[in-house]
């Protein structure tokens, strides 16, 4: 038996809560996982794991195992990396999640530098507005938006996300102007997204000075995936909030007006964000590294606050440095309100 995989494979049965996640996550077949874990249990002569037909649970004895096995495949995984050529060229299977506008707008367009970089990186690039389980995902890495509260997460903070309010010329001349966040619910339609967990509908938020309004419609439309939010905005659907970054290229083709210049949202900060036992591997350090200088890269991304109207002056770029941070974030969103903590 090979007890160093034997070890993986207990460990990512315990985190994945069944053989068959296990088993896909993997990519091995079930009845491999489960004679590993079998001749792992009768070489130690304990019972390491009880099975039910919808889940494992971890035993007494199983728990006590798993931490030390974690820390000790961390420990190998960092005596690997250490070596010079591992760090030099990093190899393997990297399982990556963004939101699906990070993913369309800057990961997926770039893509190809980062495998000319690092030609043998394989990367499995999860897309979705869901939550992600890093975990019992098995996943190395996210790109997420938002307060971050998760105190067993190491994450690297790489930009800024700002928020406008925009609208359709479509939509303007068949419903007019507003001139207050207040004319919004008064006489328009909002465009609004609600959470692809728990449902909950977040609204238009506006600030300016110490005043803060919430504009939670009415809506005729509300969506849970970002693209379709800028989709909807852009079909004349309502009044929207999408990001700076976002709205450039419709502001040049005329396809969106910006509106109520004089009220501001609050910034999103967007973290790369990974579990602490992953943080020396070269293939992760190697692509948050590569995100870092993706979103450096650009201005709207990095602004420190939001600009006042008609200021076209950057602020300075905000610091990354490496956090552990303190509930589950959402995953990041280019299109929709923040969501709050």
């Amino acid at each position: 038996m090979d007890q160093i995989q034997a070890m993986r494979v207990f460990a990512r049965v315990v985190e994945a809560g069944t053989f068959t996640r296990a088993a896909d996550s993997l990519q091995l077949p079930k009845g491999t996982i489960t004679k590993h874990v079998q001749a792992l249990e009768a070489r130690l002569r304990v019972k390491l794991l009880n099975r039910t037909t919808r889940r494992v649970t971890v035993t007494a004895d199983g728990a006590a195992y798993y931490d030390r096995v974690v820390r000790l495949l961390a420990d190998f995984e960092d005596i690997e990396a250490s070596m010079t050529n591992a760090r030099a060229n990093p190899r393997g299977r990297l399982r990556v999640d963004v939101g699906t506008s990070v993913a369309r707008m800057l990961i997926i367009p770039r893509l190809a530098e980062f495998h000319a970089r690092y030609p043998d990186i394989q990367v499995d690039l999860g897309v979705s507005d869901r939550i992600v389980d890093l975990v019992g995902d098995n996943v190395d890495c996210v790109i997420r938006g938002g307060d971050l509260t998760d105190q067993s997460l190491v994450a690297r903070r790489i930009g800024n996300l700002e928020f406008i309010t925009v609208a359709s010329p479509e939509y303007l001349r068949r419903h007019g102007t507003p001139a207050h966040p207040l004319d919004i619910e008064r006489a328009h339609q909002a465009v609004t997204y609600f959470s692809p967990l728990t449902g909950r509908h977040y609204p238009l938020e506006f600030h300016q000075g110490g005043e803060v309004i919430e504009i939670p419609g009415p809506y005729r439309v509300s969506v849970n995936e970002s693209n379709a939010y800028v989709a909807a905005v852009l079909a004349g659907l309502g009044i929207g909030q999408i990001t700076t970054y976002q709205a450039l290229p419709h502001f040049e083709r005329g396809e969106l007006v910006p509106l109520l210049p004089e009220w501001s949202h609050p910034l999103l900060p967007v973290y790369v964000v990974y579990p602490p036992n992953r943080h020396l591997s070269a293939k992760v350090r190697a692509f948050v590294d590569w995100a870092a200088e993706l979103f450096a890269a650009e201005p709207h991304l990095q602004r420190a606050q939001p600009l006042a109207a008609g200021t076209p002056a950057m602020a300075a770029p905000p610091s990354a440095p490496v956090l552990r941070l303190g509930g589950t974030p959402e995953p990041l969103r280019l299109s929709a309100p923040a969501q709050p903590a």
